[in-house]
């Protein structure tokens, strides 16, 4: 069975397939460019939510099984913000770094116990058949450092300070980051949900 990741992000299509492995060794997942799929997904949903299922709709009108994330950072004391908005926070075509500038440069008078903040990551999967798509959300709480931490990790990692583990998350190995991320636990949710479907 071939399962379609609406994505041209190798990574992503490398843990999809560790994680649905695991659910059944006839699985492949293949990415958009796999496909012949070179067109941009045009994201304008409100949510995370909204965004995933649009990546996740447009593999499924192409006759695939499609599994879609959308995923981001809301800060608590910027009301939500950067949210769904999170990978061009600093403006389109900006990089991680300008990001992370930007994000520093909104908290800069706030004090440490008010830099709260989640990480929150919606994996959807939709159907060429139509039957009901799966939506499922995973999150994970920390507050953002005044200063980078790590060297490791992308995006906001070297801002996102997780206390249980007294570690940023690009301080934190793949493993480590995997067992308690937004991502890795929506994608555990999906996997076991994925795994009661009959074909």
């Amino acid at each position: 069975m071939k399962i379609l990741l609406a994505s041209h992000n190798k990574n992503k299509i490398a843990e999809l397939q560790t994680l649905m492995s695991a659910v059944s060794k006839d699985i492949e997942v293949v990415s958009m460019s796999d496909i012949g799929y070179h067109d941009e997904i045009i994201e304008d949903g409100k949510t995370f939510e909204e965004n995933a299922l649009i990546k996740s709709h447009t593999g499924a009108k192409l006759g695939y099984i499609t599994v879609a994330d959308d995923s981001g950072l809301m800060v608590d004391a910027l009301n939500g913000a950067p949210g769904v908005y999170s990978a061009r926070y600093a403006g389109e075509d900006c990089s991680y770094e300008d990001n992370n500038k930007k994000l520093l440069s909104e908290l800069k008078d706030v004090s440490e116990e008010k830099r709260t903040a989640k990480f929150v990551s919606v994996v959807t999967c939709s159907f060429p058949d139509g039957r009901a798509d799966i939506v499922v959300r995973g999150e994970c709480r920390g507050t953002i450092l005044t200063d980078y931490r790590g060297e490791g990790g992308f995006g906001y990692d070297p801002l996102f300070w997780y206390k249980p583990m007294e570690k940023s998350f690009a301080e934190m190995t793949s493993c480590e980051k995997n067992s308690v991320s937004h991502r890795g636990q929506a994608m555990k949710m999906f996997a076991d949900e994925f795994a009661k479907i009959k074909f």
